[in-house]
This record gives C-alpha cells, structure tokens and sequence, in this order.
C-alpha cells in the first residue's frame, strides 16, 4: 500500500495462468483496466493469459471485451467502458496455450519474455490450488524466477491449503524455488478501502490508541454476511465450508487489523511482522474448547423477500447429506497484554439477511450507574463499527438524551460514509493489490508466518469437528443458527445487529 504519490508502475509482462477463468475477467481484467485508465501501466507493459484451451490473441481478447461491455451495461449509473481506453489496453492483450504441467509451456514462456526485451516478469496463478506447487516448481526448473534480468514475482490466489500441513507443505514448495520477497499471496478483502483505512484511522488519530486496549473495550466482534448461496460452486464449497473459505484468510487479516500493534514503520516488513505476532498470539483451545466456543450453521429453504430459496442441500453439486457448514460462529481469545480478557466473536454464512462486512468494537459501560431508579438505568454498549461493504465507512455509537420532560436515552450515530466525503470510482478491490505487485510493496499481502498462524489457530475446529459437532439448521434469509446467539449469551453479550 504505498504512502506516497502513485506513479506509473514499471513495465513488465503479467501472465495469468488460468486466463480463461472467471477470476480473470470478472476481476482481474477490469481491474487492470481501472489501473489504465489513471494512468498506473506503463505502455510497454503486455498482459498475457496462459491457459490449454486453444485460442488466437484476438479471440482471447474479444471474449474479455464481451465481459466487460456486459458488466458495464449492469452498472447503470456507474459505467465506466470507454472504447478508446479499451482500444489502448487491448493491443497488449496475448494468449498463450499451453498445459501448466508441460515443460514446453514454461519455455514458450521464456521466448515470450525475451522477444519482449523487458526482463520483469509476473506470474499471477489464477488456477485451481491443486495448481500451485507444480506451476511452481515449472517456472522453477525452467529458470523463469531467475531475478538477475529484472523481477520476477509469483502471485498466488486462495486458498492456501487446506489445513495446517497443507499450507506448510505450500508454503515449503514455494519457498524451495523462490524467496519470500518474490510471493504475493494475495487477499482481494485487503485491497478495500475500509479494510486499509483501518490502519490509518488507528494509528494517525492520537484518541482510537488511548482506549484502543482491554481497559476500555468489552469484545469485538467481525461479521461477514452473504445473501448468496453457493450458486454455481457446490463441487468445490462441499469440500471446503465457510471456516476453511473465510476465517484464516478474510476474517483473520480483519483481526490482525484491529488487534495487531503499531508498527516500527509502515514498511512491508514492520506491518507484516506485527500482523504475523497477534495471529501466533490466539490461544489454542483444546478439542472440548472448541467445540464449546464454535458453531456450525447450514442454510434450509427459506425466503428473500418473497423469493422462494432452495436449502443448502438442494444445490447444484452438493451431496445430498451433505455435512458442509455454509455458516460458522467463533470465540477466539489473543494472548498479549492489549488483548487478554477481550473475547473476539467472528461469524461468516451464506444465504443471511443482508449483505454486510464489518467490524464492530463494543466498548465497556460507563463505571457508575448514576441514572438508576430511571428509564434509563441501563444504557446501550457504544460501538465503533467500522464497514467494509456495501457502506464504506465508520460510525461511533453515542448515547444522548431524547428530547421531554422525562430522562430518557436514544443511541445516536457520529461518523462517516465514504461516498459522502471522496469520489470513489468503481472498482473491483483488485486494483491496489495488482498495483502494489507491480511496484513490490508487499505491505498487503500475507506471509508465510501468518499463514500458518492462520491455520494454526483454526486446527483446533476442523479436528474437533471431524467427529462432532453436527451443523446446525437456520433458514436461508435468517441471520444463522439459534446456537450463534446462544455463544454469546452464555457471556451476557448478543450479536450487533447488521446491516
């Protein structure tokens, strides 16, 4: 994430394995689009997409343009296709086909690099993660991650592993052809703008870090809630589940966001490390504990609206006794001296109410009850809810009193939308990642460290629940399982309302 003045990234040439994916052209095509059109790539810049489907460069690049005109017609309002900018873009576009096990593709690659007298070189795998350590290990052997002729990067996709001794054994493989300086293990939730703001808003406001600690906050609790299903993605989300899709990677970076100490400097390095440190930092639970502090929802046929839904067991590539959670709750502890004592509640699921990223701190009550014996003996927690999607923005609970005769309190809200203060583009989320790739700030991508940590700290849940721990039913359109309240209540605390 870089600090300064953004300036056009030095050339390179960007091959993306997996190009005929939808990562590619929902994601990563308009985002390099956006880039162009603020001026970010340079013109000598060629993007190249490798993948074993034959096809010409024109055919390749015409299939992107039909999906970018059609994701622009569904933005109405907010289009942002502009036929010259395309035309640019479009003479860099290549195709490359080849089989990422083959070694001929990987030395087609490298005539690729050489006719085009520019030695930097990224490798985005936008593949399957089965994928990863072969494409690897080929560009590898075939010395294409050689830096001695200018850069070479690999960007790696989630997700990576799918345990603990998967990541690791990721992460061995990687780091076998390649040092730690050359992976960008990417995390599209870090490109948001809310997600970075979180940074900047706790450590250049001299009053978040006074209170910022277990003195004065009570919990914190981390949501992520989908309307959708898993549409199209049964094959793969019936081996994979809402813990292993979004907690060690989405929800866990939130965490580190808010929890993780001030940095030396706002170096890759410094904020990397201190991330890495608070995720080492979650206490292990025993299987008996983890059991205890976790739920397990799955969507049932329910409503939207008046949208009739199928339940999680009815779709598309799911067996039909399917015991996949689509919903997960968590109480997780941080070991460190800031942290200890403050629960931190993390819950994720498809099929909810509303669509809603955030984060909310609930801060500890007022010392002294001194409106006992009136209406307003108890007053509401204050919150600080900082949201990352759809209403960027932060807002801070405050109680005040209603206007009358009588003593009585009604929660206001004091804060900011982002829409309301800066122009925001349309974008996809990608493109300051791809940006920070392009001129080597790793600041938002993950390490090998905290990765592991990562899925250190959700091993407990997956062994534990290999053997119990049935999935709990909830309806699709609801907010979860009955079983999700009841983990916060047995500490006297309820979920934030969201949306």
């Amino acid at each position: 994430m870089t600090v300064a003045k953004a300036e056009t990234a030095a050339p390179c040439t960007l091959f993306l394995f997996g190009a005929n994916g939808d990562l590619v052209k929902r994601l990563l095509m308009p985002a390099l689009f956006n880039l162009q059109r603020d001026g970010l790539l340079d013109p000598r810049m060629r993007i190249v997409g490798v993948d074993h489907n034959p096809s010409t460069d024109r055919e390749f690049a015409a299939r992107l343009e039909a999906f970018m005109r059609e994701r622009d017609q569904g933005n109405e309002g907010t289009r942002c296709f502009d036929e010259k900018r395309w035309g640019r873009l479009v003479k860099r576009i290549h195709y490359l086909t080849g089989d990422f096990l083959a070694s001929t593709t990987y030395q087609d690659i490298a005539q690729r690099i050489g006719k085009s007298g520019i030695g930097n070189a990224i490798f985005y795998l936008a593949t399957a993660p089965r994928f990863f350590a072969e494409v690897a290990r080929q560009l590898g052997s075939a010395g294409l991650l050689d830096e001695s002729n200018g850069f070479r990067r690999v960007v790696v996709e989630k997700p990576f592993g799918s345990d603990l001794a998967s990541a690791e054994a990721l992460n061995a493989s990687l780091l076998n052809v390649m040092n730690e300086k050359q992976i960008y293990r990417i995390d599209h939730y870090l490109g948001k703008e809310t997600v970075q703001n979180i940074l900047v808003s706790r450590f250049s406001n001299g009053l978040f870090e006074a209170f910022w600690n277990n003195h004065y906050i009570d919990h914190v609790q981390i949501t992520a809630a989908e309307t959708v299903g898993v549409e199209s993605r049964g094959g793969f989300y019936d081996h994979t589940g809402a813990l292993r899709d979004m907690v060690p990677n989405h929800l866990f970076q939130l965490l580190a966001m808010v929890a993780m100490e001030p940095p030396a400097a706002f170096g890759a390095d410094a904020v990397r490390s201190e991330k890495a440190k608070v995720i080492g930092a979650i206490r292990p639970w025993s299987k008996a504990m983890a059991l205890k502090n976790s739920v397990r929802g799955q969507y049932t046929a329910g409503k939207q609206g008046r949208k009739k839904l199928p339940g999680y067991r009815e779709e598309p590539r799911v067996d039909r006794h399917s015991q996949t959670e689509t919903y997960v709750a968590l109480k997780v502890m941080i070991d460190n001296w800031r942290w200890v004592g403050v629960p931190f509640y993390l819950r994720t699921g498809k099929r909810m109410s509303v669509r809603d990223t955030e984060i909310a701190i609930c801060f500890k009550p007022a010392p002294y009850a001194q409106f006992r014996d009136s209406d307003a003996e108890r007053p509401k927690p204050n919150y600080l809810k900082i949201q990352i999607q759809p209403n960027e923005g932060m807002w801070f609970d405050l109680q005040a009193k209603r206007p009358g005769p009588t003593l009585a309190m009604e929660t206001v809200e004091l804060g900011f939308a982002y829409k309301d203060f800066f122009k925001m583009r349309p974008s996809t989320g990608y493109e300051t990642l791809i940006y920070d790739c392009l001129t080597g700030d790793q600041t938002l991508f993950q390490r090998a460290d905290n990765i592991e940590n990562g899925w250190r700290a959700v091993q407990p849940f997956l062994d534990a629940w290999q053997h119990e721990g049935e999935v709990q039913p909830y309806a699709a359109g609801d907010d979860g399982p009955a079983a999700a309240d009841e983990l916060l209540a047995r500490d006297h605390r309820a979920w934030h309302p969201i949306g």
